[in-house]
């Protein structure tokens, strides 16, 4: 008797993992900041467009670099102008 048609189990290898080593990235400036803004006004359709992505969601503050003074002011700003039709809800 045996084993039919499986196959064996493996042996477990004892060499230990190399870790895989995070990258560390200088955090991006924040635009408002840089270009002097305090309020995001939510009629300024050009700007809120770079922000927003193909399929209409609001891109993270890691990635654009806002702080989360600009971040919240930019979501805010985002869901007035939906609601007030000048952005849509969804992309295309």
């Amino acid at each position: 008797m045996g084993y039919s048609g499986q196959s064996l189990p493996k042996k477990r290898d004892n060499r230990k993992r190399q870790k895989r080593v995070k990258r560390v990235e200088a955090p991006k400036p924040c635009r408002f900041e840089k270009e002097g803004i305090f309020e995001i006004d939510y009629r300024d359709v050009a700007l809120l467009n770079r922000f927003v992505s193909s399929q209409g969601k609001l891109s993270a503050a890691k990635r654009n670099g806002n702080t989360a003074f600009y971040q919240r002011q930019l979501a805010t700003a985002v869901k007035r102008a939906r609601y007030l039709a000048l952005l849509p809800f969804v992309g295309e």
